[in-house]
């Protein structure tokens, strides 16, 4: 079999935020140029600013943008694009995207259009998987079963069960049953999500394991037929069946399940001609029993764990793939130390973790640690997309240390403006179940990590006293201006005595060793007589000469105008001491005078 090979020179990514600028990390590495297409909240995004072209697609919604087909082809033949890669999410699981980018002539860096179709859809997936040899769970199809098929269907797969949309995926259709009697109910609503999130209704039952861990294998192939496998990835702890902490190896396998689930992966990838990078997803029991539930046809969030552990860039091997070339993995790749990821996202675990948006008023990242984010200092972060701000990942040699260096890189993180589930992550990596390496699907239901820090009493001070230092600066900045004059007749703004008039060398104790010059230095008449001086200034104000309002002053005696520039109150002009006309408005706060020495 011949295979030719063309040469990638500019990638569009199909895609966003985090994945986005990885994309282009590898790219620019490469010597490939980089296109990014965006919605207009995006306008002004990292992964923007970082592609060498950009594309506007005009729109908020996802479906206005990134899953508009016909925009994102335009902006490719606008740009001299010659690749498109995905990212994950949106259209990176489309078979007919897939096909309409090879229509195109451009090269698609990805799986095979009928690969993804093959996979795409459960039932066909889990058919396929069956006939290859792979393990699969209990299941039943439902079609338009009446109530007494759908409770024969339920007895069949036996409880607890899981409705689970055909075409869903992110945890979306899915509902647990533990009793005949809840069925009609999950399985309408699983219905009524997944078509408004996919587009069909079509759900299947499936037993569901109580005690359980979700462990995948990285699989990569190519066109020469040669399918590897990189090792498996823990994604166990999750919540509502969306992951939040991955890692690399898992705690749990063993050398012999983790050969018997490579073998079953590569299995299952061959069974359907695939390319490219994938990742096939296993249910295993408490007894290492595995069971194979779907396969992911495009790049994982989670896959820096396996690069960390492997050394491998997958993206680099995605393009290379997707240009012709064999994959250069080393026949003897090995795992080496552990990779931990947490994905840290815009919610409130205060509030039933609901996504958060807002203004990201300070975003500084911490060291020793990779962090893949979508975010920059001072962003918005919208309510249209997907919350994740950033990934952390954590790569040591040994589990347990790879576990306190990212709870401390998190504790690290300087993220301001919008609520976060850090302080939850947190809670979840020095949990001593998730150190012993007790990580089921039901991790967090069992153990419910603290969503909140708890607070240094140290911290809470100075956060309390700066707080107030800061609220009293306020306050005095708002204040009217004071006029430091003193009273008609009297010659000193702390006292009526008389100002010394003596010009020799004695000093008296108010002078504070300063040289006596006929009036204390204290005096606003002595103030006012040194070059530049103002009499009565305060924050914010200003100078200029005039006679003052009896007409005793000269020219160059200052008149100050006081108060806060901007401000609506009329100026409050103030002459000489002398002046008898002068009227100094009363203070709100009046400052006590110095006593005399």
């Amino acid at each position: 079999m011949t295979i030719t090979t063309s040469t990638i020179r500019r990638i569009l990514v199909a895609n966003r935020a985090e994945i986005a600028r990885r994309v282009f990390r590898t790219a620019r590495a490469m010597g490939i140029d980089t296109v990014a297409v965006y919605s207009d909240p995006d306008a002004g995004a990292p992964f923007v600013r970082e592609a060498d072209r950009a594309v506007p697609l005009g729109g908020t919604t996802s479906a206005q943008t990134y899953l508009d087909v016909e925009k994102v082809l335009a902006a490719a033949r606008a740009t001299g694009a010659d690749a498109i890669h995905p990212g994950y999410g949106f259209l990176a699981e489309n078979a007919t995207f897939a096909e309409a980018v090879q229509d195109a002539g451009l090269t698609w860096i990805g799986p095979p259009p009928d690969a993804i179709a093959a996979m795409g859809d459960k039932l066909t997936a889990l058919e396929a998987m069956r006939r290859a040899g792979v393990p699969t769970l209990p299941r039943a199809t439902l079609g338009d079963a009446d109530a007494g098929a759908l409770a024969k269907a339920g007895e069949e797969v036996g409880f607890p069960l899981l409705v689970k949309a055909s075409a869903g995926g992110g945890g979306k259709g899915m509902r647990i049953v533990r009793s005949a009697g809840e069925l009609p109910e999950a399985v309408e609503a699983a219905r009524r999500e997944s078509a408004k999130a996919f587009g069909s209704d079509v759900v299947y039952l499936e037993r569901y394991l109580d005690v359980a861990r979700h462990i995948e294998i990285q699989v990569l192939a190519d066109r020469h037929l040669d399918v590897r496998h990189l090792f498996e990835r823990e994604c166990s702890i999750q919540r509502r069946h969306q992951k939040i902490v991955e890692e690399a190896p898992s705690p749990f396998v063993t050398p012999q399940l983790r050969a018997d689930m490579c073998a079953a992966a590569t299995a299952a990838a061959r069974a359907v001609g695939y390319e490219g990078a994938g990742t096939v997803e296993f249910i295993v029991d408490a007894e290492g029993n595995h069971y194979f539930l779907e396969m992911n046809t495009r790049l994982q969030v989670e896959h820096p764990v396996t690069e960390m552990v492997t050394g491998v860039d997958l993206v680099r091997e995605q393009i290379l793939v997707a240009e012709g070339h064999p994959i250069t993995l080393p026949e003897d790749l090995e795992l080496s130390g552990a990779a931990i990821e947490v994905r840290l996202y815009a919610e409130d675990p205060e509030q039933g973790f609901l996504p958060a948006s807002g203004r990201l008023v300070r975003w500084s990242e911490p060291e020793g640690v990779r962090v893949d984010s979508g975010v920059a200092e001072g962003d918005e972060v919208s309510v249209h997309y997907d919350p994740m701000l950033a990934k952390l990942v954590a790569h040591a040699p040994t589990r347990e240390e790879a576990a306190r260096r990212l709870a401390r890189a998190l504790r690290e993180l300087r993220v301001h403006g919008l609520a976060t589930n850090r302080d939850f992550l947190v809670a979840v990596l020095e949990h001593p179940a998730y150190l012993a390496g007790d990580t089921t699907t039901d991790f967090i239901d069992r153990h419910r990590p603290r969503t909140s820090a708890r607070p240094d009493p140290e911290v809470v001070r100075r956060a309390a006293v700066a707080a107030a230092l800061g609220a009293r600066a306020a306050r005095l900045a708002e204040e009217p201006a004071v006029p430091l004059i003193a009273p008609a007749g009297a010659t000193s703004a702390t006292s009526a005595r008389p100002a010394s008039t003596s010009t020799g060398a004695s000093r008296s104790p108010s002078t504070s060793g300063r040289r006596a010059t006929g009036a204390s230095p204290a005096t606003p008449a002595a103030r006012a007589s040194r070059p530049g001086s103002t009499v009565g200034t305060t924050r914010g104000s200003t100078s200029r000469s005039t006679a003052c309002a009896s007409g005793s002053a000269s020219p160059s005696d200052p008149v100050t105008t006081a108060g806060r520039s901007g401000s609506r109150a009329p100026p409050t002009r103030y002459a000489c001491p002398s002046c008898p006309a002068t009227r100094v408005p009363r203070p709100p706060r009046p400052r006590a005078a110095s006593p005399p020495p």
